[in-house]
């Protein structure tokens, strides 16, 4: 037998011996949980995303559409920097969201980010930004506020996404530019994920869906509408048609109707055949003006302006709308060329505002429309809705609540921009015009023969189908400006008075693609991600505090934690 002292020290070596056991078993155990996990997580794709505006969780569509990428597509960012805060956010927002793209795109989807100022020389620097300046790329300087201090910085906020060997541009930077530059960054933000989503879709082959383009009523030519057809090119087949000659199983080869600032009244023959494009599925874009003016006679003494009859008004009515016989005035308005004076022995001409030019910066929440810029509008009408059941209606774009409402006959006179307006009539608030309708339309000629035949219409066709229809008040409102030396079509919603480009074109597109998009991509528009701003009063005074918080919090639990550790250590170890 061994003495009291030997037998403590074997008692001790056995405990210390079942002690590694189970630290071993332990360890083991939790080595293996981790690659059961690992192994689990290859077979079960899964991701979280624990914020309350869902800012990281990409839509269906997006997936969808990144997860069946046939091409390598790439994305080149020439957003990178040194930037301040604001934009530093808008920089990381963009990585975060190529970050998870590439999650569905996997080895088709590669970004590179370019700093355009990282050039060595001031030479080598100004030779790249007028390569950037040859692809279209115009640089924004943009300024902010840091802790009280102004930082103005030029930078290139585009993107351009190449597949195929074709290109398309990106604009990072968007927004309405009426708003602070702080909420103007964070709607870009949320429209990342759709514009670069919307550019590698028209990178990605498939079949183009056909846009009809209304004439023989005196509506645009195509130079008149040259922006807005070849933008639509881009993702659709766009064609003249004539509603006379064409035959109703053309139109039903069509996708949409675009019917653009007619002058002259539809026969019955062809509001029939509009009609039943409509009601059989087929998606319809009106831009028609309620009131006929003439410029040229309101700059010769004036004018009175009367409602002009295109024969579609009972048309629209039976779809659930009714624009006024009215011409609606807004203190926030465009201008127009004014002689003044003379300048020497020449006449000296300066841009004049011009209330029946309203600027419409008031939009509803709609995809089509949100965080959308201002867009230009002239001798726009008000819409009111009617009855029609199964239609649903939304209101997409608003007057400014200072808006004056002249029911027909308007009077017009290009003098009257050299007064002052009273304030004072401009009263009657907000006036919607453009409307967007949905669902199942009935037809204007259910019950009733169709013209030049003895056939009935049922009451419901058997061929009906949900359909949109846009009404915009506003025959202009798709009508680009000529350069006036070559002639060739300048960019939709561009006006060379201010200088300023509105956001014409893009409500159109937006509008198309709402309409024709069976993906769904464009819900994406939609997502919205809440601005929580500081308050910088509160963060000037307690700055100092919350610094010597930041920096002497982490040491002081470091130190409690070492010191907590060192005792258990202790009294665990002691006894041996």
């Amino acid at each position: 037998m061994g003495t009291e002292p030997e037998q403590e020290l074997t008692a001790n070596s056995h405990q210390l011996t079942a002690q590694k056991k189970r630290d071993l078993t332990r360890f083991g155990l939790l080595l293996g949980g981790l690659l059961l996990l690992n192994f689990l997580g290859g077979l079960f794709f899964f991701r979280l995303d624990l914020t309350e505006d869902k800012r990281y969780t990409m839509s269906g569509a997006t997936k969808e559409l990144l997860t069946n990428l046939k091409q390598p597509v790439t994305v080149t960012v020439y957003l990178d920097g040194d930037f301040p805060p604001a934009f530093r956010r808008l920089e990381q927002s963009v990585r975060e969201t190529l970050t998870e793209m590439r999650v569905y795109g996997g080895s088709n989807l590669h970004f590179v980010f370019i700093d355009p100022s990282a050039a060595g020389t001031e030479q080598a620097r100004n030779e790249f930004y007028q390569t950037l300046f040859k692809k279209g790329l115009t640089p924004t300087n943009l300024g902010a506020n840091d802790n009280g201090k102004r930082t103005e910085k030029i930078i290139f906020p585009w993107a351009v996404v190449a597949a195929g060997g074709k290109e398309e541009k990106v604009l990072l930077l968007r927004g309405n530019q009426a708003e602070s530059p702080e909420v103007r960054l964070n709607q870009s933000i949320e429209g990342l994920e759709y514009e670069l989503a919307s550019a590698i879709r028209r990178l990605s082959p498939g079949p183009r869906q056909r846009i009809g383009v209304v004439e023989g009523h005196g509506e645009l030519t195509n130079a008149e509408a040259g922006d807005l057809i070849g933008s639509l090119s881009r993702d659709y087949d766009v064609f003249r048609v004539s509603l006379d000659k064409s035959r109703p199983k053309d139109l039903a080869s069509l996708s949409a109707i675009i019917v653009a600032k007619p002058a002259r009244a539809y026969t019955e023959a062809e509001k029939f055949k509009l009609d039943q494009f409509i009601t059989s599925g087929g998606n319809a874009l009106f831009f028609v003006d309620a009131m006929r003016v003439n410029l040229d006679s309101a700059s010769r003494g004036g004018m009175l302006a009367f409602p002009l009859s295109l024969n579609l008004e009972d048309l629209l009515f039976k779809y659930g709308l009714r624009i006024n016989p009215d011409l609606l005035l807004d203190l926030n308005s465009g201008v127009i060329p004014l002689v003044t004076g003379l300048n020497g022995d020449k006449p000296k001409v300066e841009p004049m505002p011009w209330q029946f030019y309203p600027l419409i910066n008031q939009f509803s929440p709609h995809p089509i429309t949100r965080n959308l810029d201002a867009v230009y509008t002239k001798f726009v009408s008000s819409i009111d809705t009617v009855k029609a059941v199964g239609i649903r209606k939304t209101p997409l774009m608003f007057t400014s609540r200072y808006t004056r409402v002249l029911p027909s006959p308007v009077p017009v006179n290009l003098n009257d921009a050299r007064l002052p307006p009273d304030p004072k009539l401009y009263t009657a608030q907000s006036k919607p015009v453009g409307y967007l309708l949905e669902g199942r339309f009935r037809s204007l000629f259910a019950n009733r023969a169709a013209p030049g035949t003895n056939r009935f219409q049922p009451d419901t066709s058997p061929a009906s189908r949900p359909a949109k229809v846009l009404v915009i008040s506003d025959g202009d409102f798709v009508r680009n400006d000529l350069d006036p030396k070559t002639g060739r079509p300048l960019r939709l919603g561009f006006d060379r008075l201010s200088p300023t480009e509105f956001a014409n074109r893009e409500l159109v597109l937006n509008a198309v693609d709402y309409m024709l998009d069976q993906s769904g991509l464009i819900a994406v528009r939609g997502k919205q991600i809440t601005l929580r701003p500081l308050d910088k009063v509160r963060v000037q005074a307690e700055r100092r505090r919350w610094q010597l918080l930041n920096l002497a919090a982490p040491l002081v639990l470091l130190g409690l934690f070492g010191l907590v550790r060192a005792w258990r250590r202790k009294r665990r170890y002691a006894r041996f």
